[in-house]
């Protein structure tokens, strides 16, 4: 069995190149879109929902069967067009420039494989069987989904916002420490689940660092 290395990559403004233009295609451009990258689309023919982000000049759409030389300089490949021979003629080509390939039609040819996500806001949580099996895969991520609401998004973003002004204030390590363990153990996500999670005003921020200070 293959083991997979579990990372998360900026792709913000990198150029990644996607062969196909099917269901499979968009849903990589999707999640590539998502990342912020620069996308380029390589396919005679799209789905209506990649053909309107072209329109909408959110990805880059070359009409026309792959040719070697379309993935020079990219950042990441997936290939994922209906023909398998072709999907196999980018893997190469891919192996040879070095850049990671994701093979739609056949895992083991490429590099990497794109996992299962779940967002809320800066959480991030992926899933992947390995290839044992995309469907186990998804009803895991529904359980995910279940699991994890729509409020960690706005506490993660608390979390941020009070760690931000803790490190800016403080400048003794030990200090900032104390403050940040100390923030954990606040009851926001469950305030915010009921509803009665109020924003902190910046003198509150302030109030809260200057009375937990010399604890």
């Amino acid at each position: 069995m293959t083991v997979y290395l579990p990372i998360m990559l900026d792709c913000h403004g990198q150029r990644c190149v996607v062969i196909g233009g099917g269901r499979i295609a968009e849903r990589k451009v999707l999640g590539l879109l998502e990342a912020g990258a620069s996308v380029t689309v390589v396919s005679p023919s799209i789905t209506d929902g990649l053909a309107k982000l072209a329109e909408e000049s959110a990805l880059t759409w070359s009409k026309r069967v792959y040719a070697p030389g379309d993935i020079r300089g990219a950042f990441l490949v997936y290939a994922a067009s209906n023909d398998v021979e072709v999907n196999r003629k980018v893997a190469e080509e891919a192996h040879a420039y070095g850049i990671p390939v994701n093979v739609a039609s056949e895992a083991e040819r490429g590099s990497f494989i794109t996992p299962g996500v779940v967002r809320r806001g800066r959480l991030t949580v992926a899933v992947s069987t390995s290839g044992a099996g995309p469907g186990a895969a998804a009803e895991i991520r529904g359980l995910l989904e279940e699991t994890l609401g729509e409020e960690y998004g706005p506490y993660l973003e608390f979390l941020h916002h009070m760690r931000t002004e803790i490190k800016q204030r403080e400048e003794s390590h030990e200090v900032r420490s104390r403050l940040l363990r100390k923030l954990g153990t606040l009851d926001v996500l469950n305030k915010i689940r009921q509803g009665t999670f109020i924003e902190w005003s910046p003198e509150a921020v302030e109030a809260w660092i200057a009375h937990h200070r010399e604890e």
